[in-house]
């Protein structure tokens, strides 16, 4: 193993990437930014971005018995833009993220309603991934990178989510008593500054994930650089109790566009997870990207390497606020 390697908390499939454009049944543009679930029979189901040659995307399922080969693409999309019924999807919607809420026997999809006036947070429900229950918009423009959590706290649900301010896209948490109205907005993590690898634009990466240390996030950050914008992933844990604490942060990113795939494409230079399972072992990460904006990896990590990377690798949280 070179010491290259050695530094890589996560491993990417040699497989990669796992789905591209020529996997779907008619011709499309790119397929990327999968929301990721794995169903009680244990198959894998990737909701994917399906941006066609409009330019418009769509959501589709596909489905894995191994999570890494032999997809089974639906013969149609789980999620159209109905402009008509949903002013806010004329343009399309994207970058899904899913959770399981036990007390609703649902699973919750966040995604990114695109209209003219810009990108907003919109919700849907579905037990089966075959019929769906529109609940819409959610947070109004512009937001996006949103997730709930899988249980109340208190009699409220929360929500991550990255509304667009005048200082920058940092990542904030919200509440709800009912999955409809959303209120006590509060910065959660905010983008550094200067020359950081995580400056000026942060945002969620797939749903937390709860460890016996916490809530473990991965998130994404965008830095601007004289080639163009760079997307790499990091780390942060939050308190299990109060998610809208910060316990650490990661000084470094953990992954970063390496491979032809995520260097080059609509997007170059890119990794922009939106989805994850987690194995048998309780341990390994299965994390689902998009690269370069035009199609699928897979790379694993086993959750106790990267709490304990995050231990070593952190600064003290910086205090936050309006």
């Amino acid at each position: 193993m070179t010491p290259a390697q050695r530094d890589q908390l996560f491993q990417r499939h040699p497989g990669n990437p796992i789905l591209t454009a020529a996997n779907w049944p008619h011709t499309v543009n790119a397929v990327f930014n999968p929301g990721a679930v794995q169903l009680p029979d244990g198959t894998t189901l990737l909701l994917c971005r399906v941006e066609d040659r409009r330019g418009i995307s769509s959501l589709w399922c596909a489905r894995s018995a191994d999570g890494v080969s032999d997809w089974k693409i639906d013969t149609e999309p789980a999620l159209l833009p109905d402009a008509q019924n949903h002013p806010e999807e004329a343009w399309g919607v994207e970058d899904p993220r899913i959770v399981w809420l036990e007390e609703l026997q649902r699973f919750a999809i966040t995604y990114t309603a695109y209209s003219p006036a810009g990108p907003a947070v919109s919700l849907v429900l579905t037990a089966d991934f075959s019929n769906y229950e529109r609940i819409g918009v959610v947070i109004p423009p512009e937001d996006k990178d949103a997730a709930l959590l899988p249980h109340r706290f208190g009699d409220r649900w929360l929500m991550i989510h990255r509304p667009r301010t005048g200082l920058g896209s940092d990542i904030w948490l919200t509440e709800s008593p009912d999955l409809v109205h959303w209120g006590r907005h509060r910065l959660l993590l905010a983008a550094r500054r200067g020359a950081w690898w995580d400056a000026n634009k942060i945002g969620l990466g797939p749903p937390l994930i709860k460890t016996e240390r916490g809530w473990l996030m991965l998130y994404h950050g965008m830095r601007q650089t004289a080639a163009g914008c760079l997307y790499r992933l990091g780390l942060a844990l939050l308190d299990s109790a109060d998610p809208g604490r910060v316990l650490l942060r990661g000084t470094e990113w953990v992954l970063g566009p390496r491979e032809n795939y995520e260097r080059q494409g609509d997007v170059a230079d890119v990794v922009f997870p939106c989805g994850a399972t987690i194995g048998p072992d309780g341990d390994t990460v299965n994390l689902y990207y998009g690269a370069a904006d035009t199609s699928v990896g897979l790379a694993t990590a086993r959750i106790s390497e990267l709490l304990t990377w995050l231990e070593g690798h952190s600064a003290a949280p910086e205090p936050v606020g309006f």
